[in-house]
């Protein structure tokens, strides 16, 4: 992943609704979160949610689906997968030891955090 995706990808969480949506995205698996839901979950109105939809769907992190008159928002799951794999393999510098390290400690904190 080259840095300019990665960076419009982190600039796009680091904004307290959006990561809020992006969490309840992500929780809510395949079948996604109407608009109506996520402005609930976020508390916000829905002319500013559909401000922080457009930052995170443009940065490639979400993805909708319409059905009717209502929108679906679902996490685009190959990106989420990239940015993580830029953070291991990015930060790691390659080195596979280092990765397996930090890989291994995030799948702990993973299970406990479950």
């Amino acid at each position: 992943m080259a840095s300019e995706i990665a960076a419009s990808q982190f600039a796009a969480l680091a904004h307290e609704t959006r990561l809020i949506v992006f969490r309840t995205v992500m929780n809510a698996g395949p079948e996604g979160v109407s608009a109506g839901d996520l402005a609930v979950k976020a508390q916000v109105t829905p002319s500013n949610l559909s401000a922080h939809l457009t930052v995170l769907v443009s940065a490639g992190l979400l993805d909708v689906r319409r059905d009717g008159r209502r929108r679906y928002y679902f996490a685009a799951l190959s990106a989420v997968r990239g940015l993580l794999n830029f953070l291991i393999m990015e930060c790691c510098d390659g080195n596979p030891d280092v990765c397996d390290l930090q890989v291994s400690e995030l799948t702990g904190l993973h299970k406990e955090a479950c």
